[in-house]
């Protein structure tokens, strides 16, 4: 299992699957996993961690938004 590219799922993701993201960081919470599986069709798995770069990404883009 290989989490796909971050800036894949990101955008499209919802509000609760983002809170989901960085509660559980750098594991994914099954909100987020669910979605990015949707999203992208890949099998994300609960041993799947976020790097810091895409840690960093993620809140990037979330200040962005605000």
């Amino acid at each position: 299992m290989t989490l796909p590219p971050i800036r894949e799922w990101w955008p499209q993701l919802t509000d609760e699957a983002r809170l989901d993201v960085f509660e559980h960081a750098p594991h994914l919470g099954e909100i987020a996993r669910e979605q990015i599986r949707e999203i992208t069709g890949a099998v994300v798995g609960m041993v799947e961690e976020l790097t810091a770069d895409d840690l960093d990404y993620a809140r990037s883009e979330t200040e962005k938004g605000s």
